[in-house]
């Protein structure tokens, strides 16, 4: 049974699922995501002082379609449902959801709705606001006890409620930036309708994590995947303070590493108190990955071998109990391992990548329910210092999935040239974004150079700002900054004559290429 008050969240296979729990946690709650189809048993297991129900790809009236048990209505928790929540919500208590009739009645994008602030949910919200839809189904009838506390134009039931019931629903999405007031919604119905107390903070995680850790792993020895970036990082110093010495930090250096990466990950990690080995197996990996041009399959190339240098490496230091990883969030959304009926996105070489056998008794992930910003938190609550809390994204799979196409060695240097200049002139010149870097496209065009013809690569450059990592928007660099950066990889990096900037957002793309 959790310490602290707790709201579970029960995931249909939304795209937003993860933002509400993120969104949840800020307030202070302490919130669990749960598949759709969790046993009762286990819901109430963990005594929950409110049940939210997310948005989901699906229609209720449909056959096959992802519901819940109707008696969680009953129990007298409180229970948020969301967009495809709130149309099952009503379902379940013999209301009437039907497709609208043509495409003028669905609701999606920004729309204006009209809120009843006699009740809870809305009593501090101005009479109108803009609010996020996104639903091509709508409410015909509203349940037994309910009103209808909030209408749009083409929505007659955009939220309704039973007070006495403590049961709630929005047909719009609270818990993303384009509802406004959705964060003061979002709080009312977990501090006026819950009760919550705002119990939970990244401190309390940090204390129950470790506890866990200390309960899990025993006098076991565990060996930790250390790339040098925030999660590893995070993962570390967690296992560290749990466990001391029983840990030791692998960092395999696979050739596939920005500019002088492998040098300062090993030359940062020295003065802490850990086990740290550093395996050259760049020529391992090249030799897996060569011919290869399939993305996912070069994930789980590199996702296999990962396992199987730590395999060995295990076995010379003499069994290793333990597998740990900084898996975050976002990597087990993306990679489909995650909660409900998400979509595989891509292979994350330490989720969807591991191979069906492993060599330990168990894969530890204790960064696993948290989203970037979190894992940030978690660090400073650690004692890390800043160049390490705030340090670039890199994915596991690192260059590879940068170099598009086929991976070797004289790619390699390309890019890792033409990724240093780039981010050299960017950190220089003070351009704010959360994740920058380069990229070798497949592409080859003709240019000019010397008053001779080249035919040679095209270097992508890519820039985005978020704080979760699930959704981002491209930066605005200055021209005179693209500019430069533009000059010198041409003039510098051999083979490139050509510089693109990537403008496209996430979604509809994806922060990396592959």
């Amino acid at each position: 049974m959790p310490s602290h008050q707790t709201v579970i969240i029960l995931d249909f296979g939304g795209q937003y699922s993860q933002l509400i729990a993120r969104r949840v946690r800020e307030c202070g709650v302490y919130c669990e995501l749960l598949p759709c189809t969790a046993d009762l048993n286990q819901i109430q297991a963990r005594r929950p002082i409110g049940i939210i129900l997310t948005g989901g790809p699906h229609s209720v009236y449909e056959a096959n379609a992802p519901r819940i048990a109707p008696e969680i209505l009953s129990w007298g928790v409180p229970v948020l449902g969301i967009c495809y929540g709130c149309q099952l919500m009503a379902f379940l208590l013999n209301a009437r959801v039907n497709p609208a009739a043509d495409a003028s009645a669905r609701e999606y994008g920004k729309t204006i709705t009209r809120f009843e602030r006699n009740n809870l949910l809305f009593q501090n919200l101005p009479e109108s606001g803009i609010t996020w839809m996104s639903h091509g189904d709508y409410i015909e009838t509203i349940p037994e006890g309910f009103e209808i506390i909030a209408r749009s134009d083409t929505c007659p039931a955009a939220a309704i409620c039973d007070q006495t019931r403590n049961l709630y629903g929005v047909q719009f999405h609270p818990e993303v930036n384009h509802t406004e007031h959705g964060n003061d919604i979002l709080r009312d119905f977990l501090f006026h309708i819950c009760g919550a107390s705002g119990d939970w903070s990244m401190s309390d995680y940090k204390s129950v994590k470790i506890r866990e850790l200390r309960e899990t792993i025993g006098d076991g020895k565990v060996l930790l995947a250390l790339s040098g970036g925030v999660d590893s990082a995070v993962a570390a110093a967690l296992l560290a303070e749990a466990v001391g010495e029983q840990l030791t930090c692998v960092f395999v250096d696979h050739g596939l590493l920005r500019m002088n990466e492998g040098e300062e990950v090993e030359q940062a990690f020295q003065k802490w108190n850990i086990h740290f080995r550093r395996v050259n197996a760049r020529r391992r990996f090249l030799m897996w990955l060569e011919g290869v041009t399939d993305p996912e399959e070069k994930r789980k190339i590199i996702g296999k071998q990962f396992i199987r240098v730590f395999e060995e490496e295990s076995k010379r230091l003499g069994s290793m109990d333990f597998l740990a990883q900084g898996t975050i969030y976002p990597d087990v959304i993306e990679s489909g391992a995650g909660l409900g009926n998400a979509a595989v996105i891509k292979s994350h070489h330490n989720v969807g990548g591991l191979p069906d056998v492993i060599d330990f008794r168990e894969i530890l992930e204790p960064l696993r329910m948290l989203f970037k910003d979190e894992v940030r938190v978690l660090g400073r609550e650690l004692g890390l210092p800043e160049n390490i809390v705030n340090r670039q994204p890199f994915p596991g799979p690192g260059l590879a999935i940068r170099v598009i196409g086929k991976v070797t060695k004289r790619k390699l240097d390309i890019l890792r040239l033409a990724d240093a200049i780039f981010r050299e002139e960017l950190e220089k010149n003070h351009v704010d974004a959360s994740q920058y870097f380069a990229v070798l496209t497949n592409l080859r065009s003709v240019g000019v150079m010397g008053d001779g013809r080249t035919y040679d690569y095209a270097i992508a450059l890519r820039a985005v700002s978020t704080s979760d990592f699930m959704t981002a928007d491209w930066v605005r660099i200055p021209y005179h900054v693209l500019e430069r950066v533009s000059a010198r990889i041409v003039n510098e990096v051999p083979n490139v004559n050509r510089v693109l900037y990537d403008i496209t957002s996430k979604p509809p793309a994806t922060i990396e290429y592959e």
